[in-house]
């Protein structure tokens, strides 16, 4: 029955929009292309994850770091499939962790330290895969290594080493096994962490 009303043109009607959902990671492999040892062509990494479904996929550097988009909102389901990709195509296991723009853009942000007035040498985080307690590194005598010094943030140690990380006794102590027990630790220089929140869009 026509009720006076006119049917809309299918091209006249308002569109329907697909939402966006996906979250750009960074993934940060640990103790690759070192020494000779665990050796991941970063080529070969971007089409990992490009294989692993992921999308807009860059590698940073030759250390093992690399961003994606993915429309998953788990990172430690994202870390684990990498890792199993990873283990299958090379041959050994290398520890990654995947980690949100938007938490890489609030560790900047929650830097402890002066990082405008540093150089990226001069500060470093180390990042963790499960938060760690402080009584963790309770035994250290921050004292002995002034100026050397560290905080602890969320799943992060922010590391300040005027002299740089190959020279800082603080470093190797706390990079001792028997402090990070139980949890996955990888480093990386001020510098880096800022291009990864650059490269994530965060």
């Amino acid at each position: 029955m026509n009720d006076g009303s006119r049917a809309i043109p299918h091209e006249a009607r308002e569109p329907s929009y697909r939402v966006d959902m996906t979250t750009m990671y960074a993934a940060l492999l640990r103790g690759i292309n070192v020494g000779g040892s665990k050796k991941v062509p970063m080529a070969e990494l971007r089409a990992l994850l490009t294989e692993l479904g992921h999308g807009s996929v860059r590698t940073y550097l030759n250390s093992g770091n690399a961003v994606f988009s993915s429309d998953s909102a788990d990172p430690d389901a994202l870390a684990a499939e990498l890792e199993q990709a990873i283990e299958k195509h090379f041959g050994f296991r290398v520890a990654c962790m995947v980690r949100t723009g938007a938490y890489l853009k609030a560790v900047v942000d929650a830097c402890p330290f002066p990082a405008d007035e540093l150089e990226g040498k001069q500060l470093h985080a180390t990042f963790f895969s499960a938060p760690v307690d402080p009584e963790r590194f309770a035994g250290i005598d921050t004292k002995a290594f002034l100026p050397d010094t560290f905080r602890l943030g969320d799943r992060v140690l922010y590391l300040y080493a005027p002299d740089g990380i190959g020279r800082s006794k603080l470093a190797e102590a706390l990079a001792k096994p028997a402090l990070l027990k139980g949890v996955e630790a990888t480093a990386r220089n001020w510098n880096t962490v800022k291009a990864l929140v650059e490269m994530t869009g965060a």
